[in-house]
Order: structure tokens, then C-alpha cells, then sequence
């Protein structure tokens, strides 16, 4: 099949339509632009001939004209279909659904999947992007389900459904947008409703957290459903509201974790979870676990079982989903033997990493920082040298110990610094001094905690200190150099991604209390 443009696109859903009553006002303003003979007609008849072999073939142009950080700035990442046939059947197992409601629908695969496993249920489909609202359209004319369906132009979180007397359905896959591009009376919106149900939310919560909550909020006790998201929410702070609402009135009964390389959410390498509720549901164990092939979903029905109080008193869930390393007899956690620290923040970077303005600054006021993850993953298992190294202005919050010279030369630096509002910042009001980063002392074991990579763990031989782009470990007792030199082999080649929680856009990160509750060999291991 051709390769479509964006106009053709549009043409082949206005020529796969067989209704154009219910199209809404921007809909209809779309399909202006084009003219009947934008697409010739044996184009548009193997487009309809793919999708009745149950293909997406519209979906996967739409993917092609608007790349992937195109779509990425309302979410749309299209689910791929082995994924949809696993969350398909864990709802066929659970029951014969009167009505189906996907909140995000995209060009309609989940909704297509449930028309098609649910013959007789009312579908209802909400897309906010017109353009995919008209794909969707076209998939059901082409099925002979425009009379069934029921296609929503909006905002998911805008939307009022009738009283269903059955069981309605939620499933599907919610855009993944971040706090940061949702507007301000939304993030009242988030946290106001969240409080009806005696819950505390963060505002930082991204869209796909919202869209848990309006499943809520339009669910009546026995409504079920599945969601596949980014898993951050897991383990971050803002997701808290939505693990205690999967506890309670969500009635969370399944979370499937899935590897990053099982490519949840196409050319993006994020660690993705499928939930499954059942609204009201508040005593059976949650099944859990964390999947590493497309080919072991076998329909979302495998896993273990952690009984509910174990994940309300767990302050993140991933630890619980995904244990780490060697199971729990015969290792140990790397915490009890070593303190995870975040290094400094300066709050400048531009100001307090030693550049031209800091040239006749004292040298013993500029120390060896690690200063980006790059530093400590082209040194590999050993830092030995701080020669590639930045520096890093340490002021003491005290000056009287500096010479007359040394002092004007500061006094100067310190003036610069101010004119670049260096003493404004959240970090430096709330110092003993503003101008006093203050920089850890040298960690025995430096590692990155930020990357689309695993963490890469260094002996730290140069005594280097280090600001926040990466952790130290510091030893709770004395250790001899060779059991240090072992575990950092050890962890280097045997810590992957999967320990730490992937973002969306591939980023993997490890918090210091992950760090600390890696999963190690015996201590006696490393002596060897």
C-alpha cells in the first residue's frame, strides 16, 4: 500500500465513511480541505481490504505523517496488537461487558478488539485529536459498526455517560502527557476530586493518572476494566494517590509490568504497566509481575499474589512487582552495607562549575567533581584520575581564613555572581550562606542513576566529589579495597534496567533507596 500524506489520509477516511451525520464541527472543517479525487479509488479500496484482514492500516500512516514527538505532545503512542489481544482476553474472562468505553481511542484498536470479542456490547470511543476521531470513524464504517458505536470528540475528562443497567468496561491505552503541558485548573481538577475520596494527589501527576481517576469517578461498583501506562506511577510520589485508589475504590486486582524491551509503546523504551480493576473491589489479593516477552502476556492470567496490606504499607510498588537480583534467602540488600547520597545540588551549574570567571579563584576552593553521568561511564569500573574532570567552586560559608588577596579576588567572584542572581535561587536561600555549595566528601563508589542505559558503578580511586547526576556509596562499616573492587564488577555486570523505573522517551532512573534495596550476593562472595 502507498505511503499516504496527511491530505490523503484524510481523503481515505472521508471515503470510507458510510455516515457523516454524527461528525462534529471540527471534523467536518477537516474534511473541507480535501477534494474526492485527493486519493484514487483502488487506493481507497486496499485500504478497506487491509483493515478487514484486521489491520490498522490508517493508525500506521497517522504514526508515519505525525512522528513519534509529534504525537508524544498529546500522548498518542499506539498500542501494539498483541498487547490488545492479552488485555482483550483477561476481560473476556471476567464476564460478557453491556458496554465498552475506551478513553483514549486513537484510530480505534481497542475498541475494534472489543467489538469484535463482545458482538453485542455498545461501544463508546473518546478521542480528542479530530483527525484520529475520523480514522476511528472509518475503521467502524469499513466493520459496518457506525450504528453501534459511539464516537466522542473530546477531553475524557469532559465526558457524562448514560446509566448502563450491565457491566461497563473500561479499557485501553490513556495519553501519556506531563504535568508540565496540563493546565492549571486540571491540576485543581486532579486534586479537588481525589480529596472527595479522602485522598491527598499531587498536581504533578501526568494525564494518563488522570484518566485513571474519571474511570473512577464514571464507574459504579462491578465496572471493570484494564489500562496499560508508563509504570512510573509505581514509584514515584504523585503516583501514591493512585496506588491508595487502586486499594480502595478502583479496586485494583492485577498489575502485568512490562521490560522496556518488550516495546510497550512502539520506538519509545519505557517500562509500561497493564492494571486491571474491578470498581469496589477491596479484599482479594493484587495478582502482579513483571513480563520480559510479548510472547509470556498469555492473557494477563499468571503471576504472583500479594495481599493488599502488603502494598499499602509499601511506600513503592515496583520492589513488590519486580524483586530485584537473588531472591531473599541466602543475599542480602547493597543498603545494609552501604548509604545511597544523591550528590550536591548547586542550584547554578553555569555559575558554581568553574568556568573563565572563576580562573583566579583560589585552587583549593575549586575541587574535582563528577559533573555529568558521562564522566563516570568512560572511566568504567575505575575513576583513577580527576585530569578530565570539571571543577567545582566550594566556598566555605565562613571567609576569614583567606588571605587579603584570596579574599578580594572571591569578594569579586562572589559580585559576578550576584548580577547573575546566583544568591536568588530556592537552593541558595535556603543555605547557610548562599555562596557555600557545599559538596559531599568523597564517595568510595560513585554511580549514575539517570540514563537509557543500566547504572554504571566506579570505584571512585581519585577521591573526585560529585554533584547531583550521580549517587555515592558510602560504606556503614570499613570494607578491604578488594571486596569493594568485586562488588563493583558484580554490580556492573549484573544490575539491568529492569531494577530501576523507565520514563517515557527511554530514560531508566534509580533513586537512592533503589540503589539501597538492590539485591546482593552473601558479603562473603566478594572476599574471593
Amino acid at each position: 500500500m502507498k505511503i499516504l500524506t496527511e491530505l490523503e489520509l484524510i481523503a481515505a477516511c472521508v471515503g470510507l465513511l458510510d455516515d457523516r451525520t454524527n461528525l462534529s464541527g471540527v471534523e467536518r472543517k477537516i474534511i473541507r480541505l480535501v477534494s474526492a479525487k485527493s486519493l484514487a479509488a483502488h487506493d481507497i479500496d486496499s485500504i478497506r481490504e487491509s483493515i478487514l484482514q484486521g489491520n490498522d492500516p490508517l493508525g500506521e500512516a497517522f504514526s508515519i505523517i505525525r512522528p513519534a514527538h509529534h504525537r508524544r505532545s498529546i500522548g498518542a503512542v499506539y498500542t501494539p496488537s498483541p498487547i490488545i489481544h492479552s488485555m482483550m482476553a483477561w476481560l473476556k474472562e471476567q464476564g460478557i461487558p453491556t458496554r465498552i468505553v475506551d478513553p483514549g481511542a486513537g484510530s480505534g484498536r481497542f475498541i475494534i478488539a472489543s467489538g469484535e470479542t463482545f458482538p453485542n456490547a455498545q461501544l463508546i470511543a473518546i478521542e480528542i485529536d479530530p483527525l484520529a476521531a475520523l480514522m476511528l470513524r472509518a475503521n467502524l464504517a469499513v466493520r459496518g459498526w457506525t450504528a453501534r458505536a459511539t464516537v466522542l470528540v473530546k477531553d475524557y475528562r469532559t465526558v457524562k455517560l448514560p446509566r448502563c443497567a450491565g457491566v461497563t468496561a473500561f479499557i485501553g491505552n490513556p495519553p501519556y502527557v506531563r504535568h508540565h503541558q496540563i493546565a492549571e485548573d486540571w491540576k485543581s481538577w486532579y486534586t479537588s476530586r481525589f480529596a472527595e475520596f479522602g485522598i491527598k494527589a499531587s498536581a504533578l501527576a501526568g494525564l494518563h493518572l488522570h484518566f485513571f481517576l474519571q474511570t473512577r469517578l464514571l464507574a459504579k461498583p462491578g465496572d471493570l476494566g484494564a489500562l496499560i501506562t508508563s509504570a512510573e506511577w509505581l514509584d514515584v510520589n504523585y503516583g501514591s494517590a493512585l496506588r491508595r485508589l487502586l486499594l480502595s475504590e478502583l479496586g485494583g486486582v492485577a498489575i502485568h509490568v512490562l521490560e522496556p524491551k518488550v516495546e510497550a509503546f512502539p520506538g519509545t523504551a519505557t517500562t509500561a504497566a497493564i492494571t486491571c480493576f474491578r470498581v469496589g473491589e477491596k479484599e482479594i489479593p493484587v495478582r502482579v509481575r513483571s513480563v520480559d516477552e510479548l510472547s509470556s502476556l498469555n492473557g494477563l492470567n499468571k503471576g504472583e499474589d500479594v495481599e493488599r496490606e502488603q502494598l499499602r504499607a509499601a511506600p513503592r510498588w515496583s520492589i513488590v512487582v519486580r524483586p530485584t537480583g537473588h531472591s531473599q534467602t541466602g543475599g542480602s540488600e547493597l543498603g545494609e552495607l552501604f548509604r545511597v547520597h544523591r550528590g550536591q545540588v548547586t542550584g547554578a551549574n553555569g555559575i558554581w562549575i568553574a568556568g573563565e570567571r572563576a580562573e583566579r579563584l583560589p585552587e583549593r576552593v575549586k575541587l574535582a567533581a563528577v559533573t555529568k553521568a558521562k564522566d563516570l561511564i568512560d572511566a568504567g569500573q575505575r575513576l583513577q584520575s580527576t585530569a578530565q574532570l570539571r571543577r567545582v567552586i566550594d566556598l566555605p560559608a565562613e571567609l576569614d581564613d583567606f588571605t587579603e588577596e584570596e579574599r578580594r579576588r572571591i569578594d569579586q567572584f562572589l559580585s559576578w555572581a550576584k548580577t547573575q542572581g546566583a544568591d536568588q535561587g530556592y537552593i541558595a536561600q535556603h543555605r547557610k550562606a548562599w555562596w557555600s555549595v557545599g559538596l559531599k566528601a568523597p564517595a568510595p563508589i560513585l554511580c549514575t542513576y539517570m540514563a537509557r542505559r543500566p547504572p554504571q558503578f566506579t570505584i571512585n580511586l581519585c577521591e573526585a566529589r560529585h554533584i547531583n547526576i550521580a549517587h555515592g556509596l558510602y560504606p556503614r562499616e570499613p570494607l578491604p579495597e578488594n571486596v569493594i573492587a568485586n562488588l563493583v564488577v558484580w554490580l556492573n555486570n549484573n544490575i539491568h534496567t529492569g531494577s530501576g523505573r523507565t520514563y517515557a522517551g527511554g530514560l531508566t532512573k534509580f533513586e537512592p533507596k533503589e540503589i539501597e534495596r538492590l539485591r546482593i550476593p552473601n558479603l562473603e562472595t566478594f572476599f574471593a
